[in-house]
């Protein structure tokens, strides 16, 4: 899940990626992704994630008028929706080490 995620944030950012080329290297991921045994996660993160890539996958690779056009009208919002599912993922660690900082500077003084 997490290499799928990790290439279309490269797919979305890199500028020369075209709707067709996106659309075969997501076809492949998204095939490798499916044939995984299928584990549960109760994570939060794990659900939106997975949801996410559904999502994508319906909106690029099952519509046949998918165009560079449409490709480019995705890329902002889309890098924005994976940059908050990676807040999503960071938060619990985040706030881990947040507060383990804070009990190292108690212990300071």
């Amino acid at each position: 899940m997490e290499k799928v995620s990790k290439n279309l944030f490269r797919m979305f950012r890199d500028e020369n990626v075209c709707s067709e080329s996106f659309t075969q290297k997501f076809e492949q991921l998204k095939k490798k992704f499916d044939e995984k045994e299928a584990v549960q996660l109760d994570s939060e993160y794990h659900q939106q994630l997975k949801s996410y890539i559904e999502r994508v996958y319906l909106q690029t690779c099952c519509v046949d008028t998918f165009s560079d056009k449409a490709f480019n009208d995705l890329r902002d919002a889309e890098m924005s929706n994976l940059n908050r599912l990676q807040k999503l993922k960071n938060g619990s660690s985040y706030k881990k080490d947040k507060h383990k900082a804070q009990r190292q500077n108690e212990d300071w003084g």
